[in-house]
């Protein structure tokens, strides 16, 4: 029986800030809006981190205030200090 090490996004914190780059390398439409598919589709089929990683992670980042999330769940905006993390 082997093992599995830990996930490489079982940590929120680490999972945010993969989360804030992929934000990061979308282009911005319409009033700074970067639909939430941007984000999660590279989160889990390129970095392969779980549902529960990706939430956790958005999550983190919405409370650190780096990123803003739609009632709508349709898109999220960086703010200020998400965008001041990659300065």
């Amino acid at each position: 029986m082997q093992m599995k090490g830990d996930r490489s996004y079982s940590d929120p914190e680490k999972a945010a800030r993969r989360l804030m780059e992929h934000a990061r390398a979308f282009e911005p439409i319409q009033d700074g809006r970067i639909y939430i598919e941007k984000i999660n589709r590279p989160m889990l089929d390129e970095d392969k981190a779980t549902p529960a990683e990706y939430w956790a992670g958005l999550q983190h980042a919405i409370g650190q205030g780096w990123l803003e999330y739609h009632e709508s769940g349709t898109f999220v905006r960086l703010t200020q200090s998400g965008k001041d993390l990659f300065t």
